[in-house]
């Protein structure tokens, strides 16, 4: 029974999987934000930084592909619930026996993987046309901590697409939820250049975490100790994401299916 259960819920994630790549490659917005918007920060990054010399170009690759992956995950997985309620379908899956859950984490999880486009095309750029050393100090570490960031963000957006479509107010804040976070996570600089106050709100933060772990596995700045300590803190807060998604999505859908002030609002 628990295996049968696990095959239907894996085709649901599937499914949701494969639409939702289908329809952001023909969303000329996803497509900035994936693509356009992570190469014109590289650009800025690598203009910045060209008078300081030294290696920057994995960093700035690394900085600028991250940028991509939080824009995707608060404008895409943000709204991979609320685009339901837009389309009229959102009915459908709240009512449907396979957990809801499910067709989001399908979602954010095409969403994030589609996000790494941002790093490639970044590298790319640094590679070919800045002709930019980009040598990888320990590949083995920045996989592992790009799995884990990955993770990280996908649980999340399990987290922010309950309470976007359950709090329109908050969601209007989406356009201000880009650089503050590019800044508090150190994505293009080290938060040691931010006033000590900040530093408490970094470490609250996943995405600083696997920030820190990529920036260190490409440099090579980091000793095996601080990656255990990034990748103990991304599972932490993945593993506590997921605890506070599945009391909201119970909040939802009670407010969908009992109480009726959900849907159409």
């Amino acid at each position: 029974m628990i295996w049968r259960r696990f095959k239907e819920n894996a085709r649901v994630v599937l499914a949701a999987f494969e639409l939702t790549v289908k329809q952001s490659f023909t969303d000329s917005f996803v497509l900035f934000g994936i693509l356009v918007q992570p190469l014109i920060i590289a650009i800025l990054g690598i203009w910045m930084l060209k008078e300081r010399g030294g290696d920057y170009g994995i960093f700035v690759v690394v900085g600028s592909g991250m940028t991509g992956l939080w824009t995707n995950l608060v404008f895409m997985s943000g709204n991979s619930i609320t685009e339901e309620r837009w389309t009229g379908t959102l009915e459908f899956l709240v009512a449907q026996p396979t957990p809801i859950q499910w067709v989001i984490f399908g979602k954010n999880l095409a969403s994030v993987l589609q996000s790494l486009l941002s790093m490639l095309g970044s590298y790319v750029l640094a590679a070919l046309i800045f002709n930019l050393s980009l040598e990888m100090a320990h590949p083995f570490y920045f996989a592992i901590s790009l799995i884990l960031g990955v993770i990280s963000f996908i649980c999340f957006g399990l987290v922010i697409a309950p309470v976007f479509v359950m709090n329109p107010s908050v969601q209007r804040w989406q356009n201000s939820m880009e650089y503050p976070i590019y800044i508090l996570c150190g994505f293009l600089f080290p938060i040691a250049l931010l006033p000590g106050w900040t530093t408490p709100l970094s470490y609250l933060l996943s995405p600083y975490w696997a920030a820190h772990a990529l920036h260190g596995a490409s440099s090579g700045t980091l000793t095996f100790s601080e990656f255990a300590l990034s990748w103990f803190m991304m599972l932490l807060f993945s593993a506590i994401y997921l605890v506070i998604s599945q009391k909201l999505f119970r909040v939802m859908l009670r407010k969908a299916r009992i109480d009726a002030t959900l849907i159409g609002q």
